[in-house]
């Protein structure tokens, strides 16, 4: 009985180093299709038209006020130009764009200095290269008769006549009663 249940062990131990050596020299692909099993989906996403990716960066929220930066990245193979603002649309859960006052700069939303009112520049981006805008706005709810809006999509348009990009929030733009956000014009974002 000892000597079955120790030649099983071994089995298994033997079957998994095989699997493992048959991994690293035929490769991980190979042997996940021979097993049956899904590749991996960490791969690269293809380009989308247009030759720019957005994406979601970093954010804040301190006392009801709250701050979302968004990256363009140039993934095409050509320099990609932006210059001012982008135009920005937010969308509910279901897809349907919400009612929102947005502005350039704070917008008003803040009377303190912050980057968000730095002048429009002109931003190249080599490929690889990324630019970044941002939202600004308040968790406010001042009168409870108006439903509070939470954008979940951003809708994002870089430039004139470029194609538009979506992009699901992983937080969303919690507005309260307040209707309005400041967006900052475009900026390169450093190597």
């Amino acid at each position: 009985m000892r000597g079955q249940k120790r030649a099983k062990q071994f089995g298994a131990v033997a079957g998994a180093g095989a699997l493992v050596l048959a991994w690293v020299l035929v490769g991980c692909d190979s042997v996940m299709e021979a097993m049956g099993e899904s590749l991996p989906t960490g791969r690269a996403e293809p380009c989308p038209e247009g030759g720019v990716r957005l994406a979601e960066g970093e954010g804040n929220a301190a006392m009801g006020l709250r701050v979302a930066d968004f990256q363009l990245v140039n993934c095409g193979s050509a320099a990609y130009e932006l210059e001012g603002y982008p135009e920005v649309r937010l969308l509910d859960g279901e897809g349907r764009p919400l009612q929102v006052d947005i502005g350039h700069g704070t917008n008003g939303v803040t009377s303190s200095a912050a980057d968000g009112d730095a002048p429009p520049r002109r931003v190249t981006l080599q490929p690889g290269q990324s630019a970044m805008t941002g939202l600004l706005w308040r968790n406010l709810v001042t009168d409870s008769s108006v439903p509070a809006t939470e954008g979940r999509v951003l809708e994002l348009v870089p430039k004139p006549g470029a194609p538009r990009l979506t992009l699901r929030l992983s937080a969303p733009v919690d507005l309260g009663d307040t209707g309005k956000l400041g967006l900052s014009a475009w900026s390169a974002l450093a190597r």
